[in-house]
């Protein structure tokens, strides 16, 4: 075999090599974001101008998560906060729009106290998005509802799934495990008994 025949052999070869070897790294940080983010992936790549522009969003959310100082909270501070959301949820049948604007207060408080900034609420879902992916749903659900909540066009019903769904976040945040049904079945119950 000649010389020349080697190279146009050998250069495609090299050149395929190449290509599945980008295709296989390509692949691997599409999956690591796809699970560090979860459902957020998806939801950022179809609101995206295209695939790469979303990923490169996502990849850019993990910079900026991993220049701030997100810290677990102390017991005595796990405790107080776990007091104050019971105590919501115990208003929650007698003043239940109220319930539902401290339960976005105590959110966001906690949100502050282990590090994530709170400059708004656009940022705030782009930091979270990066270990919380999977419960960001929920705080988006109640952040809609406590909007509607703010102009009076939210139903009880709706404050009542605003609370379920801050919860959610709520006690991923906290490092609680999950809760008994909170306003949804005890307001529920004594509402009816009353």
């Amino acid at each position: 075999m000649s010389t020349g025949t080697l190279i146009a052999i050998i250069v495609p070869i090299v050149v395929v090599l190449l290509l599945v070897a980008v295709a296989v790294r390509l692949a691997g940080r599409r999956r690591r974001l796809r699970e560090r983010f979860g459902p957020e992936y998806d939801r950022t790549v179809e609101s995206g101008d295209s695939r790469r522009a979303a990923e490169r969003e996502l990849r850019s959310r993990e910079e900026r998560h991993a220049d701030l100082d997100i810290r677990e909270l102390p017991a005595e501070a796990r405790d107080r906060y776990a007091a104050e959301w019971t105590a919501v949820q115990e208003r929650f049948v007698d003043e239940p729009s109220r319930c539902v604007d401290d339960a976005d207060r105590l959110v966001t408080r906690l949100m502050s106290d282990r590090g994530y900034p709170t400059e708004g609420y656009e940022q705030q879902v782009r930091d979270l998005s990066v270990e919380h992916g999977d419960t960001l749903e929920h705080y988006r659900s109640a952040h809609d509802i406590g909007l509607r909540n703010r102009e009076g066009r939210a139903t009880t019903e709706e404050l009542r799934g605003a609370m379920v769904h801050y919860r959610a976040l709520f006690q991923e945040l906290l490092g609680a495990p999950p809760a008994a049904p909170g306003p949804a079945a005890d307001t529920r119950r004594r509402h009816d008994a009353a």
